[in-house]
């Protein structure tokens, strides 16, 4: 018998805080949400007694985990990390032309299908080089070198990684 008293209160006591809280809330979009969201805690206590008569222990908890619920957009990862890649090879790119030195090309290499992008290797192109007046250097040892710097301070690579085609 306390259970069924008990099981009373309970939908009385949701029913009266439901209608307190729509009371106090503003008629708008927030209150037909909060109503919901109400409307199915009181399904949820209204057959809470239901696995007692069964004889039978409902985890609440369960209801609401989601194991391994969420897919990987391996698209959506491809065109990101795409999109990241291409944008450091112009930044790349730009600060070498800033530096004096025309018609460089930067080509990464890496694995756009994790889910991180992690660079491998990057090969610079030198074949169509120009060196402006304002470059600091004309040697192109010296050049590569500075171009190595800038792409190590972008990338984050060891320096065995770049690779340059004259």
């Amino acid at each position: 018998m306390t259970g069924i008293s008990s099981w009373i209160l309970s939908i009385a006591g949701i029913i009266c805080l439901s209608v307190l809280i729509e009371l106090i809330l503003p008629d708008g979009q927030i209150n037909k949400y909060i109503k919901s969201i109400f409307s199915f805690v009181i399904v949820l206590v209204v057959i809470s007694p239901i696995p007692k008569l069964l004889n039978t222990n409902i985890n609440y908890a369960n209801l609401f985990q989601f194991e391994n619920s969420f897919m990987l957009d391996e698209d959506y990862l491809y065109q990101l990390n795409f999109d990241k890649m291409n944008a450091l090879q112009a930044v790349i790119e730009d600060e070498i032309l800033e530096n004096g030195y025309e018609n460089v090309k930067v080509f990464i290499n890496s694995n756009i299908f994790e889910s991180s992008l992690k660079i491998k290797s990057v090969c610079v192109d030198l074949s169509d080089l120009v060196i402006s007046q304002n470059a600091e250097h004309k040697d192109i040892l010296k050049i590569k070198k500075h171009i190595t710097t800038i792409i190590q301070k972008h990338t984050k690579i060891d320096g065995e990684m770049i690779s340059y085609e004259n």
